[in-house]
């Protein structure tokens, strides 16, 4: 981004970082100690403990303790880079069975404006290709939700935004604008036709961010193109350096499914760049 002082995201007073203490989930660290340095935030850091059903009754107590000390530590040293950053920090450790529950129940209870998350992870968690934990965060958290992988270079300086038309992917357009008006970001929008047939209404998407953006005085590149959405937008991020790639929660149908259920954990999964991941207010 073109100010490392600019705070990207509005209105970003709490961010919850989950980790599974892997290498995988450092880059997700690494921004969310960045967001909260440029935005002012308070930033909770958490790991959960899952039950390992291969574990003997008998020695679970030792096992138990081990890995509970070893992610105790790894919080501390989280906490640690964080407060040598200036930062208001709390780190924190859970158990349950299914992580994805207790993420969304912390977001909720500290009314988090963002969650971070790392794009692979061991025992699938965190593992956007084959678990389904970072799913289920995406689909039940109370806020926006960013994934980074563990490479992504972070920043704001390229943003793609992949519309469908439908009311989560407008959401994400108008943050996405919001951003890139703030960092003084380049500013990409693209929507996919899943045939030549419906090319007329991904140039109709797009058109809309192209209005959104010359509303708010920010030049804006429009982009089309036919195949699958997951393919294409991360072609695309990949050929123009694209450093933040934006996208709703939902879809709809037809060439408004761009942005649901698989299709989503492969833009993520796939992605060499943060994803952002918006969905509209309640009640939309």
């Amino acid at each position: 981004m073109h100010s490392s002082s600019v705070c990207p995201v509005s209105k970003l007073e709490r961010l919850l970082v989950a980790t599974d203490r892997s290498e995988y989930s450092e880059g997700a660290v690494r921004e969310a100690i960045r967001f909260a340095g440029q935005c002012s935030s308070t930033l909770y850091v958490m790991t959960v403990l899952e039950p390992d059903p291969d574990v003997q009754y008998k020695s679970i107590g030792s096992s138990m303790f081990r890995e509970e000390e070893e992610a105790l530590q790894h919080l501390f040293s989280v906490k640690t880079r964080a407060l040598q950053q200036g930062l208001s920090c709390e780190a924190f450790l859970r158990k349950g069975s299914k992580p994805e529950e207790v993420i969304v129940e912390e977001a909720l209870q500290r009314k988090v404006d963002m969650i971070v998350l790392g794009r692979h992870g061991r025992r699938g968690f965190m593992n956007l290709l084959v678990g389904t934990v970072p799913s289920k965060v995406i689909g039940e958290a109370p806020c926006k939700v960013l994934v980074v992988p563990k490479g992504a270079k972070g920043g704001c300086a390229t943003i793609l935004v992949a519309t469908d038309g439908s009311e989560h992917s407008m959401e994400a357009a108008s943050q996405a604008v919001a951003i890139a008006k703030r960092c003084g970001s380049s500013f990409i929008a693209v929507s996919v036709a899943r045939s030549q047939g419906e090319m007329d209404l991904a140039l109709t998407q797009v058109t809309k961010i192209a209005e959104m953006c010359a509303g708010e005085g920010l030049p804006a590149e429009t982009l089309t193109g036919v195949g699958k959405p997951c393919e294409v937008i991360n072609g695309l991020a990949m050929s123009r350096d694209v450093t933040l790639i934006v996208v709703g929660t939902y879809g709809s149908t037809g060439l408004r499914k761009l942005i649901m259920g698989s299709t989503t954990e492969k833009i993520i999964g796939l992605a060499d760049c943060a994803v952002l991941v918006v969905r509209a207010p309640s009640g939309v």
